[in-house]
């Protein structure tokens, strides 16, 4: 309880009180009754300018609510103990008796249980204060929330949506209203000596109620079987009953070597930074992590997750990228063929490296019945059934993936994607730029938005947003340099977009350029034959964006070629 809680229920408003004083003293007398200490609480914790908790474990024995109370050394003091106790409780019956009478029962007898269906785990504040251990906390956030959306009837608000409130000073309730949640999870995380530590308490929102708080502390080798715990715990607290598959996988952790656990760390902090270059550093300390333990299937899954990001967003040929996330991938389902992120990149690496639309819909699929609340899971699937023109279906899983990540840019960005496949621009339009709003500086969204204006015929706002992205951070990636020349194409200005295609041709190794993006031109410029051998190219090479030439808009007018339905039906490509 905060020191102003307590001042409220304590003190009445027109009483005057030496309150700090009078506070200390009565905690103090506490403390003593219960033979506690302040150095060393085994009862209630001083938290420093703020209150204080409770901290020892409540058990429950016989139906009867009991405490772990020690027993005082000597007669004499085990009798005053049961005393005070005893008076403790006769008081307690009194009032109780009273206020049935007077049919004014206390809000702590009426109460029912808290409903809550949703979560959000706010980022665990570093107490060590020190900016080279930041990947810890954040990493340590990530894998408590990874564990949380395990739980299928809970909906944990995914780490994009959180992160947004690192270093924040939000109210509570400001929080959770944003995120639509109904309660929240924060703590702290401190690591010394080989050891860590987490407090954590979860807070209901609305009306604003602590519900529950405890601390861990654990080697750096059972770090995994803490956070497990912790999950756990808060499942208890909110009612969540598990299913087997559920309790399961909150009990699966094994003993983790300390160091190749920070590699990790460090590897999961850089791969979500998603620029090319933070995620060939993420793919460096997955590797160190699994050099030090050959078992970390996790470590694999992140390694496969990096190669599939890399394939799309770096200048790097499939070839060269995409067979290392398959074989990753595979060794951590041959480790654990429970890990939700190892099916979720197995699914990406078949929609975008072997064209495999219902493989990739099977492991996506087995990577949300293990995994509800994986985000990029839902994400990922909404593609697979957008480009199997199953629109009106990947629209409600991008809703799902909204849901769990509500101010997520990408997440907002992804469902203007599918709209824009459908062809629903103008709905495309809007939903994009809910996504700008979120983060003006997402090149992503930027190339989204201009891609819908050019469909819709808005050719100078189209050119004008793609430029936009070309200028901002991670603006460099295949994704969007061939969609500039195609403005140019599409605007008339065709010497422009001739000498651009030139310059990819000659840089084809080296550059952006992929020979998806030269077909991409040539449809702009309406040279058919140019674009097909293009597309040929683009099918025999695995550039990764061939998986979206079903439904891109601007492959409209090559949709009744025989070249390019043949390119469509041929169906999955092998390993």
């Amino acid at each position: 309880m905060t020191r102003e809680e307590l001042r409220e229920k304590l003190w009445s408003a027109d009483t005057f009180v030496d309150f700090d004083h009078s506070l200390g003293t009565a905690i103090g007398k506490l403390r003593q009754a219960l033979g506690d200490s302040a150095k060393s609480p085994l009862f209630i914790e001083t938290l420093g300018s703020r209150g204080y908790r409770f901290i020892a474990p409540v058990a429950s024995s016989g139906g009867s609510p009991a405490l772990p109370i020690e027993k005082p050394a000597g007669k004499t003091a085990r009798r005053k103990m049961w005393l005070m106790v005893a008076a403790a409780t006769a008081s307690m019956l009194a009032a109780a008796a009273i206020a049935a009478r007077a049919g004014a029962w206390p809000n702590w007898v009426l109460d029912q249980p808290p409903v809550i269906n949703s979560l959000a785990v706010l980022p665990l504040e570093d107490l060590a204060r020190d900016p080279d251990q930041e990947y810890f906390a954040d990493g340590m956030t990530d894998e408590l929330i990874t564990d949380l959306v395990k739980i299928g009837t809970l909906r944990v608000i995914s780490r994009t949506s959180i992160m947004r409130y690192k270093g924040l000073r939000k109210p509570l309730a400001e929080i959770a209203r944003e995120l639509r949640a109904d309660a929240v999870v924060e703590g702290t995380v401190r690591r010394a000596g080989g050891r860590v530590r987490i407090t954590a308490q979860l807070i209901q929102v609305n009306p604003e109620k602590h519900l529950w708080a405890e601390t861990y502390e654990r080697d750096m080798q059972d770090v995994l079987a803490l956070q497990e715990g912790v999950a756990r715990d808060i499942a208890r607290e909110i009612k969540i009953k598990l299913t087997p598959q559920e309790q399961a996988g909150l009990s699966s952790a094994r003993f983790i070597d300390p160091q190749a656990h920070e590699a990790y760390l460090k590897g999961i902090y850089f791969l979500n930074m998603r620029t090319a270059l933070a995620m060939e550093k993420s793919v460096g300390y997955f590797n160190q992590a699994i050099q030090i333990d050959s078992r970390y299937a996790l470590a694999y899954a992140g390694v496969a997750n990096a190669y599939n990001l890399l394939g799309s967003y770096a200048p790097m040929s499939s070839q060269a990228v995409y067979p290392k996330a398959r074989a990753a991938a595979l060794q951590a389902l041959a480790l654990d063929g429970t890990l939700a992120e190892a099916h979720a990149a197995l699914g990406l690496y078949r929609l975008r490296y072997e064209w495999d639309h219902p493989a990739a819909d099977r492991e996506l699929r087995r990577a949300i019945e293990l995994s509800p609340g994986n985000v990029m899971a839902h994400v990922w699937r909404g593609e697979v059934l957008s480009v199997s023109s199953r629109h009106a279906e990947a629209l409600a899983e991008l809703d799902r993936a909204l849901e769990l990540d509500p101010t997520s840019p990408l997440v907002s960005d992804q469902r203007g994607f599918i709209l824009y496949m459908a062809h629903r621009y103008d709905d495309a339009v809007e939903q994009i730029r809910k996504s700008i709003e979120l983060d003006p500086r997402f090149a992503h969204s930027h190339a989204w938005l201009g891609k819908a204006y050019l469909q819709k015929g808005m050719l100078r706002e189209g050119l004008a947003e793609l430029q936009e992205a070309a200028s901002l951070p991670a603006g460099d990636s295949p994704l969007y340099a061939p969609w500039i020349p195609y403005a140019y194409a599409l605007s008339g200005r065709r010497a422009e977009a001739y000498r651009l295609i030139d310059i990819m041709k000659a840089n084809l190794k080296t550059s952006l350029a992929k020979p998806f993006g030269i077909a991409v031109v040539y449809c702009g410029l309406k040279q058919k034959d140019q674009a097909l051998a293009w597309l040929e190219k683009a099918y025999q090479e695995r550039d990764p964006r061939i998986f979206t030439c079903s439904v891109e808009p601007a492959f409209d007018w090559l949709r009744s070629d025989p070249h390019f339905q043949d390119l469509l039906r041929r169906g999955p490509l092998s390993p």
